[in-house]
């Protein structure tokens, strides 16, 4: 079979999910987890308006972030967290500590504190003494609200270390930010070939001025000061210098830097380190020399002395550095330095003959971290030799702190990269999606379809002259006399240019034959169906709907179909057509019910265009289903009012996938963006299928199901509604989402006292959910009403929380998805279903109180 690589689109949790593969846990990577946290520091003071009182204003504290919520309290109130309240820094009127003296605007207290203190300007004096004040250029401006990532833009100027000297400086421009990962120019050299990527919480960037305020050198790069004359560097760096200051970078970007530990080395000190040119070995080094107690100079042992020495500057923290016999212990594998004759190396006879000692234990405080890295976990890592280039990653040991890294789908492939476990040079998958930025990934190998999956029928071994069109499937070498008979069909075309629907994978389906048969109808349609099944996003939701396709006047037979998922195997028994004459109404039929174009398969062949046009058609032409629940089994014709349902079994939560997404707010709703797999025709059940069928389950079993699957169980199940349909209703308020009933609640300001419809044997009716309507304005609920409320509903779970966190009225009204996620540290299920009925406040309030 002729095989090639493929340029396809890459999907992490598609991979991920086809390999059985695991991520690397998000909260591995710090220097990420630092870039998404907000701008804004607890204990920061700002003035806000006073609520009680128009037109004056009061100074307030920061209790706590989330996202764009600040959580505020008024100085004055000490300890008591009952005045608490949160606000959206993008909406709310607050002002860095100063604007009212500035405006004339009058700073007064809230009344319920107003006779607490007889002198107010004495108690501000010592609050402010020594506090620190939000940013105004935070609070108003284009960098409103912004996060710490987002304040570096193009074109700031900040300092970079030297990477030779640690007391030498020099300006570089910011030429791409790439989720807090720079693209930096020197000053002076805006040339490509000399960009360098660094993330913007390493310790070699400093503010612009660092240098001076510390008594440091602005030279240019050693590497480069040859490429310009003095004159030059000094007139760029002045200019550069000049345009910073208009807009310069705020200082809250470098908030969250590491103070560097004092090391405790010594000059001629031997220990072992990645090497820092190719990091795929580890080498023997030597300190060669003490800058001061933060900086100290390695170089690599080279005994030819031929080459010009590796020199490189360190910290007590550098990743990569390592004690003496560190790869003896781990069974690691160390290079001798040049020029070392003998070949074997061993650190006692190389210590006595060089004279020198090894750095003691005390030097690497934290040699055995792993933070939690696995072998076999993925990330995305950067190329090493093209240090713009990300790459898929997948870790193929673990030693302490050292990851081995295998990068995919280079072109020249590189040995296992070497990288410390709290590398700013690796991420999470998800990572470069989040951040738009490319990645080169896995490339897909895909065989050519030149050998066809032949139906091959043991009856007759009569071998005639093939038809014209033989080439497309070997198959069709077999008897035509067979073909021709009331039991038997000819080819069935799988036409891979149609429409495949919201179950079948397109590239899966690309990959499958152009034709099967000719032979018994059953025999080739079920060898098509288990393509499809096996083609399928979710295979046992396949299974599922295609046992749905039947029709009494049909002569039919029963067939077993199986698949496999995540490891486990599935079957379910299905009734398919025996005779030529059904087969073309059969696939038709199948084509409905999978949603895609009736010619994806059958007896017509599409060359280049379809006849349906499926290609220019909406996605919503072929939902047949879409009144209701899509891939639901139909409520049978036996089904009595009154039947007992089985209870649906728990659902299994799909592990997360850290895709970091840029946050928005918004009083009304949430936005996302929308990958296919939240679309409106990707149904994305998780694992539903089988956990409610069981691994090996019998068809009978899932007939029973289907037939006595009601919808009075669906309130049972709960099941999230998807963030689309949130959206849509918290957008169109009068608009029901019938396509999948919800459990109903009751509130404290709520009354539902509908009553449900009833279903006949013919139809199905749906249970449509309460509208909430409110007793009282949720701007007026207090952190008590709320938890009340949550507690009412089926996030009674929850409830806790919104009391640990003060949440009042007006803050659930501002809750988001992303917030919801952040502050309250929950799933995304979870998520989606406490923001359903926050969403049921929202439209309520709008649709009673916002006028």
């Amino acid at each position: 079979m002729d095989c090639a690589e493929e340029e396809v689109d890459f999907n992490w949790e598609e991979y991920l999910e086809e390999t059985g593969a695991t991520a690397a846990p998000h909260t591995s990577f710090r220097h990420v987890e630092l870039s998404l946290q907000s701008s804004f520091q607890p204990g920061m003071k700002l003035e806000v308006a006073n609520k009680g009182s128009l037109d004056t204003y009061w100074v307030a504290t920061i209790i706590t972030t989330c996202g764009q919520l600040l959580l505020l309290r008024y100085c004055g109130y000490g300890d008591d967290r009952k005045a608490d309240f949160w606000c959206d820094v993008m909406t709310a009127e607050l002002h860095p500590v100063g604007w009212c003296a500035q405006n004339n605007k009058t700073l007064q207290p809230p009344e319920a504190i107003k006779e607490k203190y007889s002198d107010w300007a004495e108690f501000l004096i010592k609050e402010l003494t020594g506090s620190r004040t939000a940013p105004a250029n935070l609070l108003e401006g284009p960098l409103k609200g912004k996060n710490t990532v987002d304040l570096i833009v193009v074109g700031c100027v900040l300092e970079v270390r030297d990477d030779s000297e640690p007391s030498v400086y020099w300006a570089a421009q910011v030429q791409c930010n790439v989720g807090g990962r720079l693209c930096l120019s020197y000053v002076g050299l805006n040339d490509p070939a000399h960009y360098r990527w660094m993330f913007y919480l390493d310790n070699r960037l400093r503010p612009l001025g660092w240098a001076k305020e510390n008594h440091l050198s602005m030279k240019p790069p050693t590497d480069h000061c040859d490429l310009r004359s003095s004159s030059e560097w000094t007139e760029a760096l002045d200019q550069a210098t000049a345009e910073a200051l208009n807009s310069p970078l705020p200082l809250e970007v470098f908030k969250d830097h590491a103070d560097l530990n004092t090391h405790s080395f010594r000059a001629g000190m031997k220990l072992e380190m990645v090497s820092p040119v190719e990091p795929f070995h580890i080498l023997p080094v030597s300190v060669t020399k003490i800058y001061n107690e933060y900086y100290f100079q390695i170089t690599v042992d080279d005994l030819t002395a031929e080459a010009p020495p590796t020199c490189v500057v360190c910290h007590a923290d550098s990743p990569g550095i390592l004690p003496v016999q560190w790869c003896l212990k781990n069974g690691v594998g160390l290079e001798r330095p040049r020029g070392f004759e003998s070949q074997d190396f061993n650190w006692a006879d190389y210590l006595k003959h060089s004279g020198t000692e090894a750095a003691p234990d005390v030097c690497f405080p934290n040699a055995s971290q792993s933070k939690g890295f696995c072998k076999d976990m993925w990330l995305e890592a950067v190329n090493p030799h093209q240090p713009a280039e990300l790459c898929v990653a997948r870790i193929t040991q673990v030693k302490g702190r050292l990851l081995w890294l295998k990068l995919e789908g280079l072109t020249k492939p590189l040995p296992d990269c070497i990288v410390d476990v709290e590398s700013m040079n690796i991420f999470p998958v998800g990572w470069c999606e989040a951040n738009g930025y490319p990645l080169t990934h896995v490339q897909k190998t895909v065989c050519l379809p030149q050998k066809k999956i032949a139906v091959v029928q043991p009856e007759k071994q009569l071998v005639p002259s093939q038809p014209p069109d033989a080439h497309l499937c070997p198959s069709m070498a077999m008897d035509t006399g067979l073909v021709n008979g009331k039991y038997c069909c000819s080819q069935l075309f799988i036409n891979h240019r149609c429409f495949s629907g919201p179950y079948l994978n397109k590239g899966r389906i690309a990959e499958l034959p152009k034709a099967v048969g000719p032979g018994k109808c059953a025999v080739v349609l079920k060898e098509i169906l288990t393509m499809l099944i096996n083609s399928a996003y979710k295979p046992g939701r396949v299974l599922r709907e295609l046992q749905m396709v039947e029709d009494p006047q049909w002569n039919c037979q029963e067939e077993t179909l199986k698949a496999k998922y995540k490891g486990k195997s599935y079957r379910s028994t299905m009734r398919i057509v025996r005779t030529v004459d059904q087969v073309s109404e059969f696939c038709r039929r199948v084509c409905e019910r999978l949603q895609c174009c009736q010619n994806l398969f059958g007896p017509t062949y599409v060359s280049d265009t379809c006849p349906e046009n499926c290609s220019s058609q909406t996605k919503t032409k072929y939902t047949y289903y879409k009144k209701r629940k899509v891939g639901r089994p139909s409520l049978g014709e036996n089904a009595q009012d009154g039947d007992m349902t089985k209870p649906a079994r728990r659902r299994k939560k799909r592990k997360a996938i850290f895709v970091q997404k840029k946050r928005r707010s918004s009083i009304v709703g949430y936005h996302t963006t929308e990958s296919p797999q939240d679309s409106d025709y990707y149904y994305d059940d998780e694992d539903e299928d089988f956990e409610e069928w069981g691994s090996e389950a019998s068809s009978n079993s899932l007939r029973e199901e289907a037939s006595a699957h009601s919808f009075q169980d669906a309130p049972r199940r709960g099941r999230p509604p998807r963030r689309a349909a949130l959206q849509r209703r918290a957008t169109h308020p009068d608009t029901s989402d019938r396509s999948s009933p919800r459990r109903t609640t009751r509130s404290l300001s709520c009354s539902q006292n509908q009553t449900a419809n009833h279903t006949n044997t013919k139809t199905e009716s749906f249970e449509e959910e309460d509208r909430l309507v409110l007793e009282r304005n949720p701007l007026e609920w207090s952190v008590s009403d709320v938890v009340e409320f949550i507690t009412s509903t089926d996030c009674a779970s929850l409830a806790k929380i919104f009391q640990e966190q003060d949440i009042d009225g007006q803050a659930l009204l501002l809750l988001t998805l992303p917030t919801v996620q952040e502050c309250m540290d929950l799933k995304l299920g979870p998520a989606i279903k406490l923001c359903h009925q926050i969403e049921r406040v929202k439209v309520a309030f709008y649709s009673q109180y916002a006028n």
